[in-house]
């Protein structure tokens, strides 16, 4: 995600609301997220669809790190030959 410019990447909701159009062909064409303010607090932020995505696919790849982590922790592993095992009783149908 590309780095947030306080002077062109924050707008009040009103300013967003007129120019919704130009916003959104902006996020999408600048890949920088809008930070949308109401009463001068930060309400909401509009990312690109590919912004998106990308955020989405790092969260889960870093959840299933998390997870094989836990899992050492918990001596929930496998040698590399059960491993093989396991996997080779998998394939047979």
């Amino acid at each position: 995600m590309k780095n947030i410019s306080v002077s062109n990447d924050i707008i009040p909701v009103g300013e967003f609301k007129i120019g919704l159009s130009k916003w959104l062909k902006s996020v999408r064409n600048t890949k920088h997220p809008l930070i949308i303010t109401q009463n001068g607090k930060p309400a909401g932020v509009l990312l690109s669809p590919s912004e998106y995505d990308e955020l989405v696919y790092k969260k889960l790849f870093i959840d299933s790190i998390n997870r094989g982590l836990e899992d050492v922790e918990k001596g929930d592993i496998y040698t590399t030959g059960e491993l093989r095992n396991e996997l080779k009783k998998r394939r047979i149908p």
